[in-house]
């Protein structure tokens, strides 16, 4: 039965697992110097205090490598993608207790997003081609993007672009995010290869691609496209928020892929834009120092206003302004976070940190206060 469970790839539904079967040492318990951290952190009336121990998991039975990304689903449950093939999924409530857990198929497990079709809930992952091997360094091998339900079941898989004459054999696909439009398209941000950003329908079949990074005109261009977002909160025109990680911003594009305009990010490595009410919320996977360079284990989370404005820098500096120029943010410098790689959003405004390269951590909650 267990091995059945974990043939991720088999198109059968996967059984939940009992809460009886979560065994009760948590990260919590087995780190008892890490207790609740009780800061508080952010800006401007976005303020949250700090839960490093909310996610009640077993270090035995669930292990982490990297906590890339996190959704909600349409009954509350909170969804985690990861990259270590013990357990790809995990599914949470929203108190941090572990509901269930599957997928091995996953190496390069990194980008994950939900939509919801005939009053069912499906996932899209996207494995980004990088992996760890058994001496802990990186190899690289071609990505894919996979459709599921929830519980597992393979809907589809899109595979590398060069299988339908869009890639030419050199160029690489490394897909890192999706995003789902209102209409049920699907775009592929091909943010670790080729930088393409590549539209199919609903089914899967191809439409269209744009970005890359050898365009006349530099703005149409993507430097590390990590993260998209399809961007509703003016519903009579949706559009696209597409990250340039390399570039610190995000670029806004039609739904077809025109060009329109862009939000620099001074110092801030920003991940996929979350979209919550009003707000864009982003985890900041590094940021730089005061002399303008990127540094490992910086980062933090940023939130903009309805004009995609800075507000608040939860783990970074308060945003500065001036002339109407956001200038560099730095990390804070009583760090909370390493390499943010993701957010979450749930029904009280709390946040879910998910982060890469960070020790092996859980998602971090940071409750609205």
């Amino acid at each position: 039965m267990e091995n059945s469970r974990r043939n991720f790839i088999k198109n059968t539904a996967i059984a939940s697992i009992a809460a009886a079967a979560v065994p009760a040492k948590s990260f919590a318990i087995l780190h008892k110097d890490k207790q609740p951290d009780e800061q508080t952190i952010g800006h401007n009336g976005f303020t949250y205090k700090v839960d490093k121990n909310w996610a009640k998991i077993s270090v035995t039975n669930t292990p982490l490598a990297n906590c890339h990304e996190m959704v909600q689903d349409s009954k509350g449950r909170l969804i985690m993608l990861g990259d270590h093939t013990h357990n790809n999924i995990l599914i949470f409530d929203i108190s941090g207790k572990l509901l269930d857990y599957w997928g091995t198929a996953l190496p390069g497990g990194h980008g994950l997003s939900i939509s919801k079709e005939g009053g069912e809930d499906f996932l899209l992952l996207t494995d980004c081609g990088w992996a760890l091997d058994r001496t802990g360094n990186t190899y690289g091998q071609s990505g894919q993007v996979l459709k599921t339900t929830v519980d597992g079941k393979l809907i589809f898989a899109i595979g590398h672009p060069r299988t339908i004459g869009i890639y030419k054999d050199t160029e690489p696909f490394k897909p890192t995010e999706t995003a789902v439009a209102p209409n049920g398209d699907i775009y592929v941000a091909d943010g670790y290869g080729s930088d393409y950003i590549i539209q199919y329908n609903s089914k899967g079949q191809y439409i269209r691609h744009f970005g890359g990074h050898n365009n006349t005109n530099p703005d149409h261009n993507l430097r590390n496209a990590h993260g998209i977002t399809v961007d509703t909160r003016d519903k009579s025109n949706p559009v696209l928020i597409c990250t340039s990680r390399e570039e610190n911003c995000f670029k806004i594009f039609t739904m077809d892929g025109k060009f329109i305009k862009r939000i620099d990010m001074p110092g801030m490595y920003v991940c996929r834009a979350v979209i919550n009410e009003n707000n864009i919320y982003a985890g900041v996977c590094w940021s730089k120092n005061a002399q303008g360079k990127q540094f490992d284990g910086s980062g933090f989370v940023t939130i903009l206003d309805k004009d995609n404005k800075v507000i608040s820098n939860p783990g970074g500096e308060a945003p500065v302004y001036k002339n109407g120029i956001l200038q560099q943010t730095l990390q804070a410098k009583n760090a909370t976070f390493m390499h943010g790689h993701d957010v979450c959003i749930d029904e009280d405004k709390s946040i879910y940190v998910c982060q890469w390269n960070a020790n092996h951590t859980a998602p971090v909650k940071l409750t609205r206060v």
